[in-house]
């Protein structure tokens, strides 16, 4: 038994008449009449009573009817479903992200993606550094936004461009150098720092801070490493020292705090990234990619 088979039984019982059935399915009416035996066959009952006026179902074939139509509905939508998931317009999408790093854009990438792609369920969750390039090498997670750093180490990693966003010097309000433009690193050589700690930020960011202040001419003297990057705003209010932290720290830190731009220092910006392995056979990967670089490369009017 076959679809095929299906579909001529279905159209003959619609009709109740053999020739009407194989000018409806553009074959020749022996053709019909030979599935149709086959199938009665295979059943073993038989699913139309024939005379030279009539065609009518038996009750077998009544029941079957509504089997058939089924079977080849769930049939077809299967088809259908396959298709749609190898296009990626049917699945799931696990991304991780930086949360104050994609604040920017990500809200409305994940608005315009639901819109364009309704059956892909997202599955999102912000992962500290580390944690989110664990998740992404283990194949927990179809997507990554995060910093660069670390991800070389990653085997068959794919790796775009997102944003990049200056680093900044943080400080209080009551600094004294607080109200200028730009600063020179120099201009702080004598200041205590706060940096988030190495082994818990993201690979590099410290090594990075810290190669910065030195290209000034200095090493900083750090006061205080603390363990999560948002504790590094709190003891910078605290008035306990300044830091250094990417711009867009500065939309979800209190507003007693100022970010003031580095002067004279080349490539202190902090690039964000979106990563994947090329392994990875998810087709919604590209779809939301596609999202993405529409959101963030087309003017907003």
């Amino acid at each position: 038994m076959d679809i095929r088979q299906l579909r001529y039984f279905i159209t003959v019982a619609e009709y109740l008449n053999f020739t009407k059935a194989a000018n409806q399915l553009y074959v020749a009416q022996s053709a019909i009449s030979h599935q149709i035996a086959d199938l009665e066959q295979q059943l073993g009952v038989k699913l139309f009573i024939r005379n030279k006026r009539s065609v009518q179902l038996t009750p077998a074939g009544s029941v079957f009817l509504k089997e058939a139509i089924e079977i080849v509905e769930k049939t077809s939508g299967a088809i259908e479903k396959a298709k749609q998931t190898d296009t990626g317009v049917i699945g799931s999408l696990s991304i991780g992200f930086l949360s104050v790093h994609v604040r920017s854009f990500l809200p409305n990438v994940i608005k315009q993606f639901r819109e364009i792609h309704p059956k892909v369920e997202l599955y999102l969750n912000h992962f500290p550094s580390k944690m989110l390039k664990e998740s992404l090498e283990e194949g927990e997670i179809d997507i990554a936004l995060t910093l660069p750093a670390g991800l070389d180490r990653i085997e068959e990693i794919e790796i775009q461009s997102v944003a990049r966003e200056p680093y900044c010097i943080v400080m209080h309000k009551n600094h004294p150098l607080s109200g200028q433009k730009k600063i020179k690193l120099s201009d702080l050589a004598n200041e205590p720092f706060i940096i988030h700690n190495r082994h818990a930020s993201p690979v590099g960011s410290y090594d990075f801070i810290v190669h910065l202040c030195e290209q000034s001419g200095f090493t900083p003297r750090i006061v205080s490493k603390p363990r999560f990057v948002d504790t590094v705003p709190v003891l910078v209010e605290s008035e306990i020292g300044i830091s250094i932290l990417p711009k867009s720290f500065e939309g979800v830190s209190s507003s007693s705090l100022r970010f003031v731009e580095i002067d004279g220092t080349l490539d202190s910006d902090c690039e964000l990234v979106i990563a994947w392995k090329k392994n990875n056979l998810n087709p919604s990967i590209q779809l939301f990619l596609d999202v993405l670089e529409k959101e963030i490369l087309t003017p907003k009017g």
